[in-house]
């Protein structure tokens, strides 16, 4: 028995394992480690897979319909009804040959993107694997394509950052390559790329910013064009002060790159140090009148909501559903038109020149924003006078003043004789007990800050905070704001449904209006009392489908509560007072006599519907503010009796 399994064992040691792991004849961790005959193996066998799956992902992908994912769509816009209201019409491309191009923008091109470009086989296998990488940790795949990756991906592919897509464009190049010439190539690319300001093509580019066709671009303007295809969302000099700094350090380098790598003599690069400016944005006239207005503000909270870009939406296909009411958008737009041309006369008073207006409409109930008024034309006027900022609110800021009061009480004063009610139960919460008195709309508020009951005895010096709302009383809200506490003040506002970074600095006039909302969120704010104190945050898409398809992202702005339902009712009585003597039978705020900033509010507010109505006076390029004392006259309050006209013209 013995001796048979000697030969048993025998017989084992002699056959030869074809993975000699783990290794025999080996005792510890050298049992463990591999040889470097297995390590070679290992390696070699990999490379043959990758080898394999590369020819066979290579034969399986063809080169699509050139055609098919090249074309561009127009976006459509519908109005709240259904019914269109704007399409943006045939994309803004046209295709030239590469003789139609100035040579030295073809070049900062290829300094810029792709150096090797005539030499490459079209392809980078380190963006490939880059983006393999960048997948893995979660991160965006883009980056690091040839030029003939990058026309590929325009001209057959969609723009997902994915690994299947990078795969895809890494074969479909290769092959692109092989059938194409490199003017071939570099012709599509060229006619294909995004520049921004809504070109298609270096034609269309070079006309968007300098007015000029493609030939007639000089090195300067050929590599400020270049910087464009980084991004045009961020290199775009007349966008923003940061884009503009961004797109002059690119230009810089690009001119700089071209003279690295032989396209470009030192000698000519020095003639160009001064940044080469692109004129003014323009618009297609298709986007004039408030048009133009209501598609930024659309595309605005699109992109904010979806995370599209400028690119995929000048791509088109899209189908927007906007809360725009074609009635009420030309119902106001009329409305500021006919007290504009009636009551100002530009030609005979100097203080109605530059004078603009700005305006927007609310519904309460769900926040939709039904109608702007951004200014005379989109296609002249470029900034949106219902979402801008820098226009400072004035006395149409006391209500959120008076709400803070209402609901957290007021800094404890000496107990006088006529001393008001006890603390009430909102008041309280949040306050140390003794620490704080509640307060009513009917209190009367002095300067000085003594308090006195509604039913005390008359005294012109000590208004009730309903009366100093209506009319003057800023020095009376300026106190009521130290003893609320300007930081609550700006949380009620804000709580309400003014943006935070439109709040001025906590110092004593804060109270009465030094911060700069928009027309937008004042009406919004406005709607928080209409709505009992429930915020709903302004909105203007309901929905947008692409091929057939509804985007997610889309549903209405939930609700929150901002204030107690009988502290936004009070603050909306108050405010009745104020619009019955007026002549409405609505809640108004407004700007008045006592202000003394250069600006005029009005907004007023039913349960249906919220409308805020701003103007001012600015010249053209210049970031001051002008007076308005005298505008449309002497009897004109300082301009402010024009908001509440309009607003009345409006509504009925």
């Amino acid at each position: 028995m013995g001796t048979h399994a000697q030969r048993r064992r025998s017989r084992r040691r002699g056959r030869r394992r074809i993975v000699d792991y783990p290794r025999a004849g080996r005792s510890g961790v050298r049992r463990w480690l591999p040889s470097w005959r297995l390590l070679l193996g290992a390696a070699g066998l990999f490379a043959a897979s990758v080898a394999t799956l590369f020819v066979c992902v290579y034969v399986s992908v063809d080169i699509p319909d050139e055609n098919a994912a090249a074309r561009r769509e127009a976006n459509v816009y519908y109005w709240s009804d259904g019914s269109q209201m704007v399409s943006t019409g045939a994309v803004n491309r046209q295709n030239v040959e590469l003789n139609q191009i100035a040579p030295s923008a073809v070049d900062a091109v290829i300094a810029a993107e792709n150096e090797t470009f005539y030499e490459d086989s079209g392809v980078s296998p380190k963006g490939l694997a880059r983006a393999a990488v960048n997948m893995v940790r979660g991160r965006e795949t883009q980056g690091g394509s040839t030029i003939t990756q990058q026309y590929v991906k325009n001209t057959y592919l969609s723009q997902d950052q994915t690994v299947t897509r990078k795969v895809k464009e890494f074969v479909i190049a290769l092959k692109v390559d092989r059938k194409k010439s490199k003017d071939e190539i570099l012709k599509g690319y060229l006619n294909t790329s995004w520049f921004g300001r809504g070109a298609n093509g270096i034609e269309a580019a070079a006309r968007a910013y300098y007015g000029i066709p493609a030939k007639e671009l000089n090195p300067s303007q050929g590599a400020m064009l270049a910087a464009m295809l980084k991004g045009a969302d961020l290199y775009d000099p007349a966008v923003s002060a940061a884009n503009h700094e961004r797109a002059r350090e690119r230009w810089a380098w690009i001119l700089d790159r071209q003279v690295a790598v032989g396209l470009m003599a030192e000698k000519e690069r020095a003639k160009y140090r001064t940044f080469p400016e692109p004129r003014r944005q323009s618009r297609s006239t298709s986007l004039g009148g408030q048009t133009g207005y209501l598609v930024d503000v659309a595309n605005r909270y699109l992109k904010q909501q979806t995370g599209l870009t400028d690119e995929e939406l000048a791509r088109g296909g899209y189908e927007i559903h906007t809360t725009f009411d074609r009635t009420k958008v030309r119902r106001l737009e009329r409305a500021v038109r006919r007290v504009v041309a009636r009551d100002l006369d530009p030609k005979e008073r100097a203080a109605d020149r530059h004078v603009q207006v700005g305006a927007a409409s609310v519904r309460p109930s769900d926040g939709a924003l039904v109608a702007l008024y951004g200014g005379p034309d989109a296609t002249t006027h470029f900034t949106n006078n219902a979402d801008t900022s820098g226009v400072p609110v004035g006395s149409a800021f006391k209500p959120f003043v008076l709400a803070a009061a209402l609901q957290h009480g007021v800094s404890a004063h000496e107990p006088t004789a006529d001393a008001v009610a006890p603390l009430s139960g909102r008041a309280a919460a949040g306050a140390g007990a003794g620490a704080r008195q509640s307060i009513l709309a009917d209190s009367r508020y002095a300067a000085d800050g003594v308090l006195r009951r509604a039913d005390g005895a008359p005294d012109p010096d000590r208004p009730t905070l309903r009366e100093a709302l209506v009319s003057g009383g800023n020095a009376t809200y300026v106190r009521l704001g130290k003893d609320v506490g300007l930081d609550m003040v700006r949380r009620t506002a804000v709580s309400a449904g003014l943006l935070r970074h439109s709040m001025a600095r906590l110092e004593p006039t804060f109270s009465v209006g030094t911060s700069t909302p928009s027309a937008i969120r004042m009406a919004t704010a406005y709607g928080t009392f209409a709505n009992d104190g429930v915020r709903r945050d302004p909105y203007s898409v309901t929905k947008v489908v692409k091929d057939g398809e509804p985007l997610p992202g889309l549903a209405p702005p939930s609700s929150r509560r901002a204030l107690d339902p009988q502290v936004a009712q009070e603050v909306t009585d108050a405010l009745r007072t104020a619009g019955k003597r007026l002549g409405v039978d609505v809640a108004v705020g407004r700007t008045g006599d006592q202000d003394r900033l250069r600006t005029a509010w009005f907004t007023g507010y039913s349960k249906d519907l919220s409308t805020a109505v701003t103007l001012f006076r600015l010249r053209p390029g210049e970031p001051q503010l002008l007076p308005l004392s005298g505008v449309a006259g002497k009897k004109s309050e300082r301009g402010n009796v024009l908001p509440p006209r309009i607003w009345k013209e409006y509504e009925e």
